[in-house]
């Protein structure tokens, strides 16, 4: 097989992933787009399924869903493969989940987000907009988060 060939052929790979995820969880109003913002919509699609909540429309300013439960809890929903995320605005509550090779998700946060925000809200907002927060500070927050203000 040409090197060309076999090019072709690993690209269509992701594609017929990105074609399964559509067809699988057309239901979440998602698209699986191979770009940025294909872990997002993975992670939305994975909390939506988990944590009871209904999706906003793509590309919502600062929440990405209302929980399905009486509380009706708007919530940001945050995916790493690194060490740290970003956030550019205060969320009523947050996730944050860091997605590994293997395809498995830990929950590194789950609670309310002003106990986050309190973290950069004083700081000048960076360039790019986005704050960083390291998960190893988020993992230190969830430890005090009370059961009741999980989602």
């Amino acid at each position: 097989m040409r090197k060309d060939e076999k090019l072709s052929e690993s690209i269509r790979e992701p594609y017929t992933i990105v074609n399964r995820l559509e067809t699988d969880y057309s239901q979440h109003n998602r698209h699986f787009t191979l770009d940025g913002h294909l872990l997002g919509s993975i992670d939305e699609v994975y909390a939506a399924e988990r944590y009871g909540i209904e999706l906003a429309k793509s590309s919502s300013e600062c929440h990405d869903g209302t929980t399905k439960d009486e509380r009706k809890r708007d919530v940001q929903i945050k995916v790493t493969q690194r060490n740290t995320i970003g956030l550019s605005s205060e969320p009523k509550y947050l996730i944050v989940l860091r997605i590994d090779e293997r395809g498995s998700f830990e929950e590194v946060f789950n609670g309310p987000g002003d106990i986050v925000w309190e973290l950069v809200k004083d700081k000048k907002l960076p360039k790019n907009s986005q704050h960083q927060i390291s998960l190893s500070k988020l993992r230190t927050l969830n430890e005090n988060v009370a059961l009741e203000d999980r989602i």
